[in-house]
């Protein structure tokens, strides 16, 4: 009796490779068996990128894409190191990196500071929530490009204009993560506090931020994230140092290298702060996801 060559018998290279591929890691002492996603992904993120960058390098050489709309992984690493050397508009290249990680950060953590506690008061408060929820819902899926005219009418310029502008990109999923944080805290919980003695403020102390915790934490995540995409429209006007400033600067001189190596620093730069985000998260909320 024979088999179609669709089927896959089991043993046979292609069945392993896919009870490799669904496999769940093992598990480690204290962790919980069955979590789904549990394991490490460095061999597999690597020998993706490692992928991607061969198949650059191979459709750029064959000729295939004319430099000027995509140059090769080595042309594009030869500019990033001219650039360091040489710098971009009589600037070096690292004063524009920081001109934009302050720009970001500067707003991120504004936000922060009204975000969270006005996400917690949303989330405890239903008055809070009425008279803010409607304003924050609203202006969220609006995109910055829409109300940067607004920005440069009502602040000019200069960078007040331009932190504002990434500040209210990042408000929002800061502030709506902080009041989902708190609406996700078990009220079993809040119970237990309330019948133990504990005032408002013990609850909100001791029950609900370390239940909240997490959350927020994953909304600053994603605020930042929402920042470094908001930076090249804030640089766009009147701006004369930064990476977005680079990217559209040099957009206009079909200089397609640089506009890649500003893409590249700018996702390179943002990655590392998730990164360290995440490493804060398992340290200061072990318990997120095992509860």
């Amino acid at each position: 009796m024979t088999m179609k060559a669709d089927n896959a018998i089991p043993g046979t290279p292609r069945s392993a490779l896919l009870r490799n591929v669904f496999r769940q890691a093992p598990t480690k002492p204290g962790q919980t068996y069955g979590v789904p996603g549990e394991g490490n992904t460095i061999r597999i993120s690597v020998a993706a990128l490692l992928s991607v960058l061969a198949l650059w390098q191979i459709v750029t050489a064959s000729g295939l894409i004319a430099p000027l709309f995509l140059p090769s992984p080595v042309a594009v690493a030869e500019k990033f190191f001219a650039l360091v050397q040489n710098g971009y508009t009589n600037a070096p290249l690292l004063q524009h990196i920081l001109v934009s990680a302050a720009r970001v950060f500067a707003a991120f953590a504004l936000a922060c500071v009204i975000g969270i506690p006005l996400g917690l008061g949303m989330g405890m408060s239903t008055t809070l929530r009425g008279l803010f929820d409607p304003f924050l819902e609203f202006y969220r899926p609006i995109p910055p490009l829409a109300y940067l005219p607004l920005m440069i009418i009502w602040f000019g310029i200069g960078e007040t204009s331009k932190i504002l502008l990434i500040f209210l990109s990042v408000l929002a999923p800061v502030a709506l993560g902080a009041r989902a944080g708190v609406r996700s805290v078990a009220i079993e919980q809040i119970h237990a506090a309330y019948s133990l003695g504990a005032t408002r403020a013990q609850v909100l102390r001791e029950v609900v931020l370390p239940s909240a915790f997490p959350e927020i934490l994953t909304a600053m995540r994603i605020g930042v994230g929402f920042g470094w995409t908001t930076l090249v429209a804030a640089e766009m006007v009147a701006a004369t140092q930064g990476l977005g400033y680079m990217v559209l600067s040099a957009s206009q001189f079909l200089q397609t290298s640089t506009v890649l190596v500003g893409i590249i620093l700018i996702g390179g730069i943002a990655w590392i702060f998730d990164l360290a985000m995440r490493w804060v998260e398992k340290r200061l909320v072990p318990w997120k996801g095992r509860m």
